[in-house]
């Protein structure tokens, strides 16, 4: 039987590498990403003080009737205008991406491009 790589790990490793990188200020702080099979996640973080500033995923109320399954893009578009909303109401406007170790693609790209809509500038 052949051994197969731990996909995780992998992904971990690349985002360990990508945050000797990217750091969050407080002027710019970092906008993180993590998905599971079943949810998206996404979170505003100061690196310089190790707060969470702003954090929306696909579990919060305000969503619980617009996303039927929180595991595909229209769910990550819904997050995205979310953690865009919030952040523009703590007077963010400005991020770093962290896309977490994931490719640029799918629901990562789909929440990343409805924040960037809703006015959040990377």
């Amino acid at each position: 039987m052949i051994n197969k790589p731990n996909t995780n790990k992998i992904r971990l490793r690349k985002h360990l590498r990508v945050r000797k990188k990217i750091k969050g200020t407080p002027e710019r702080p970092r906008l993180n990403v993590f998905r599971s099979l079943n949810h998206i996640y996404a979170q505003i973080i100061d690196d310089a003080n190790g707060n969470t500033l702003v954090a929306a995923s696909t579990l919060d109320e305000s969503l619980k009737g617009k996303v039927k399954f929180g595991g595909n893009k229209e769910a990550a578009i819904e997050v995205g205008k979310l953690i865009a909303s919030k952040a523009k109401a703590k007077g963010i406007d400005k991020v770093v991406f962290d896309r977490g170790g994931y490719l640029y693609h799918g629901r990562v790209k789909e929440l990343a491009e409805a924040a960037r809509e809703a006015g959040l500038e990377f």
